[in-house]
């Protein structure tokens, strides 16, 4: 499971080098995958057990479903 967590990192950070070439419009996102890309890597080496990484993972893709959730309900604006 440490593997997919660095899996996970790669993949964080080729987004957040994409968003960052993207142009300035999208530098917020670059800087968030950048800090999630650190998280993975340092959750990665820090040789947790099995049960404790599905947990995390749990736990983080819990937050990004609310957070999506929030941000579409409450900050998109309604097209016209």
């Amino acid at each position: 499971m440490a593997r997919m967590f660095r899996v996970l990192g790669f993949l964080c950070g080729l987004i957040s080098m994409l968003a960052f070439a993207g142009g300035e419009e999208l530098v917020a996102l670059s800087i968030i995958f950048g800090i999630k890309t650190i998280l993975f890597f340092v959750l990665s080496y820090m040789k947790l057990t099995e049960r404790t990484y599905m947990y995390i993972f749990g736990a983080y893709m819990f937050l990004a479903f609310v957070g999506l959730n929030y941000w579409m309900f409450f900050q998109m604006p309604l097209s016209e």
